[in-house]
């Protein structure tokens, strides 16, 4: 992390005022770093006081990612136990492809303040603003066939939506198979891709991405009547780091069911998509259909003209 995080992190923890001796010394950086951190933090709306012969004190920061802060709300488990932060990143899933190639360990997390190309499904950017929104990928190393790969996207969705639903007072629904939504607009999405071993048909890795929007923010023109956020929704502020690592804790709590699959009940119960009339997207070809069920592997159950059938790729619209 750079200095300027490292100082909000110490101060963050200081129960008395940090004279700049003290931080330089803590941090292993010069008196002139400390203060030119000081003064970035100031800039970015920290509130930090200041006392003769006394030292720094913060008094009020804005919602800033900080490991130690979600440390702080983190429960025991692999998942999120290890991690990094950077500022901006170009993707957070093609920074944890990266280092996973290399060995990164099961359940490392990396998170990004902004995404410059953040990535959706199909190859669409993921609107990723500067303090707004949580913009987080997992390493998992799951020992799984790579056909049970695709439910890690099931899992996940449940996880985020009961993470949302413990930090803010909203109900989450969930898009077959990838989106979440709050009163019929999208709020989160979610991107998992694989490495498999073709000799074993097994995993090497998954790199989990989740994007959520956070903050109150007004979204531009193309997604203003599609998008939300959880402060846009229920109208008060939501810690970023409380959230982060809530995601964490309920990946920990549901990751052990890849194999017996027991949250796909959840995901059922979640799902605004059955019963409902869609226009089912596969490629470059779409289809009307209605949807029956979502089955215990997560296939989509549908009926067309053609008969009843199952769908376990692609995605499906509301808008026919």
């Amino acid at each position: 992390m750079s200095t300027k995080h490292d100082v909000l992190a110490v101060l963050t923890q200081a129960k008395a005022p940090v004279s700049g001796e003290q931080l330089a010394r803590k941090l292993g950086v010069s008196r002139n770093s400390v203060w030119k951190a000081i003064e970035q933090l100031r800039k970015e709306g920290c509130v930090i006081g200041a006392a003769t012969n006394r030292g720094y004190r913060l008094i009020e920061a804005p919602d800033h990612i900080s490991i130690v802060e979600i440390g702080r709300w983190l429960k025991p488990g692999e998942i999120g136990a290890r991690m990094e932060l950077h500022r901006t990143l170009d993707s957070t899933n093609t920074r944890a492809k990266a280092i996973a190639a290399t060995g990164a360990p099961h359940g490392y997390l990396v998170i990004a303040e902004s995404q410059t190309g953040g990535k959706g499904r199909m190859g669409r950017a993921f609107f990723s603003p500067e303090h707004s929104g949580v913009y987080i990928t997992y390493i998992l190393r799951p020992s799984v066939l790579a056909d049970r790969a695709v439910m890690i996207t099931s899992m996940a969705a449940v996880a985020v939506a009961r993470a949302i639903e413990t930090v803010a007072d909203v109900k989450v629904g969930i898009k077959w198979v990838n989106d979440l939504y709050i009163n019929a607009r999208k709020v989160c999405g979610i991107l998992c891709e694989a490495s498999m071993d073709f000799e074993s048909g097994q995993l090497e890795y998954a790199v989990l991405g989740i994007g959520v929007n956070v903050a109150a923010m007004a979204f531009p023109k193309e997604l203003a009547a599609i998008a939300t956020s959880i402060e846009n929704e229920c109208g008060q502020p939501v810690s970023r780091n409380r959230l982060i690592a809530e995601i964490s804790n309920q990946l920990n709590a549901l990751y052990g069911q890849l194999e017996t699959l027991e949250f796909m009940a959840e995901s059922r119960e979640r799902s605004i998509v059955i019963g409902r009339d869609v226009r089912v997207i596969r490629g470059d070809s779409s289809y009307p259909a209605r949807v029956l069920d979502i089955d215990a592997q997560g296939r989509l159950v549908i009926k067309t003209d053609a008969g009843v059938s199952r769908v376990n790729s692609g995605e499906v619209s509301l808008k026919l």
